[in-house]
């Protein structure tokens, strides 16, 4: 997700009042680029340096985000440029030659990231969240080196083969014979991999990539919005609609929509969720949620099974994310909503896409933030039906536009939590309307194809984009 820095409110009245859209675009959005000043928050040592001229408030204090880990909250009035230089000093003095007349709190948490609080007045008013800047290279999946994902042919065993590689099986898809090795080092793993290739009892060898964790929940409103009101009826006997996510932890929302979550897997370990901040699982699910209601007029007999892939790490893998979907497909989902991605496509993901495809389940994927034409994974697997974000009749300046693109959908949602409303933007935010929208129609003609949806979806929200080379 992405936080939307100004037009909330009225970016709310506008998704209410266009649920249903139906878009057909061709725009030519220009790239622009900001040179940032100079700022090493170095927390190694414990000391910070900056150059900054007229910096924007927000960005900077992304980029500390960014770095430190801490959940940022700023109140709007204090926002406004920064000049400041030094060199070296410890986190405390920097932060206040950093601020100038702002004051700050810095709040250490027990289970979760510290909190900072930038205010004029009084912490209470701190109440935007600041969305950590991306990384050099963010949304791009990065080769994990010491590790491998086999696939062996029916009748092999892993551990034997591991055991005669030096490596550990730290992951297993038994269903699909595949499995996540890791060795001592990349040289280990290559050497291995030679050795794979050439085996008879193997039917592939992958690389693993990491994959970024989503972005948390954006601004936080002034104004608690109306909850989702959806009645949860019972399903029919065949053909029941199940959606999949595959995401981060879903926290316990309230309002009836916990009835609609039947199974919640974990592939990642234990998560440790911020309590007082929607997780992306809980933004995405609301999302569809309210989707959900606006089709189908507040009664719904859909079901959702959530995958956690992130456990409490900054990172899943592609192994974690095809063995979310693995989780769900088999639970019964009938559609999977892939709300994450990066860069780099993982042949081993996308045969485990394929396979699923192959049996009538219908994927849905965020098609990405950063914004560019290059395809973003899984959203660019044929397979998958790739959502781009619209917002107020136009394509999202931060969203991709890629001829793997197919559908658009609104891109800003209000969500609910713990009795505050909370802006989320993003294509991720696009791809769980979209699923809403696909539940849906699945509900009003309960046997239809995954291609039936699929051309119910192209012909309502379908996109055609054209952007500058």
């Amino acid at each position: 997700m992405k936080t939307t820095p100004g037009g909330l409110e009225s970016g709310r009245r506008w998704i209410c009042r266009r649920l249903g859209l139906c878009v057909a675009l061709a725009l030519l959005v220009p790239a622009v680029a900001r040179a940032a000043g100079t700022l090493n928050w170095d927390t190694n040592n414990n000391v910070v340096s900056a150059d900054l001229k007229a910096e924007n408030l927000l960005d900077l204090l992304g980029r500390v985000a960014a770095t430190t880990q801490w959940h940022i909250y700023v109140e709007p009035e204090t926002i406004k440029p920064i000049s400041a230089k030094f060199r070296d000093l410890p986190p405390g003095e920097a932060l206040r030659l950093l601020l100038g007349n702002a004051n700050y709190a810095l709040v250490p948490e027990t289970n979760s990231s510290s909190k900072l609080y930038v205010f004029r007045t009084s912490r209470q008013n701190a109440t935007q969240l600041v969305q950590p800047a991306a990384k050099s290279g963010e949304g791009k999946s990065k080769i994990i080196p010491n590790e491998l994902i086999v696939r062996l042919k029916p009748g092999a065993k892993i551990d034997d083969l591991a055991k005669l590689l030096g490596a550990k099986v730290i992951g297993r898809m038994d269903d699909l014979n595949a499995y996540r090795l890791q060795f001592d080092d990349e040289a280990a793993a290559e050497a291995a991999r030679a050795q794979l290739l050439i085996n008879a009892d193997v039917a592939s060898v992958d690389s693993n990539y990491s994959i970024d964790r989503p972005s948390m929940a954006g601004q936080v409103l002034p104004s608690k919005a109306p909850d989702p009101q959806l009645e949860i009826d019972p399903p029919p006997d065949t053909c029941q609609v199940v959606v999949g996510f595959v995401d981060t932890d879903l926290q316990t929302i309230g309002n009836n929509l916990d009835k609609l979550v039947v199974k919640k897997y974990s592939v990642a370990g234990v998560s440790q969720e911020d309590p007082n901040v929607p997780s992306h699982a809980t933004s995405m699910l609301e999302t569809f949620s309210s989707s959900l209601q606006a089709a189908t007029h507040g009664k719904t007999t859909a079901r959702v099974l959530a995958a956690d892939v992130y456990g409490s790490g900054t990172t899943t893998t592609s192994f974690e994310v095809a063995n979310g979907i693995a989780q769900v497909v088999n639970g019964g989902a009938r559609v999977v909503n892939l709300s994450l991605g990066s860069s780099d496509d993982s042949p081993f993901l996308h045969s485990v896409i394929q396979s699923a495809a192959a049996k009538n389940i219908l994927f849905i994927g965020a098609a990405g933030n950063t914004p560019v034409t290059t395809p973003f994974y899984p959203a660019a697997y044929s397979e998958v039906n790739a959502v781009t974000a619209v917002d107020q009749g136009q394509l999202a300046s931060y969203a991709n536009r890629g001829s793997f693109v197919s559908l658009g959908a609104p891109g800003t949602s209000v969500v609910n939590f713990n009795n505050q409303s909370w802006s989320v933007s993003g294509t991720s935010a696009s791809a769980a309307y979209t699923s809403g929208k696909a539940a849906a129609y699945l509900q009003d003609n309960p046997c239809s194809t995954p291609a039936d949806t699929q051309s119910y979806l192209r012909s309502s929200f379908g996109i055609k984009i054209t952007s500058n080379p």
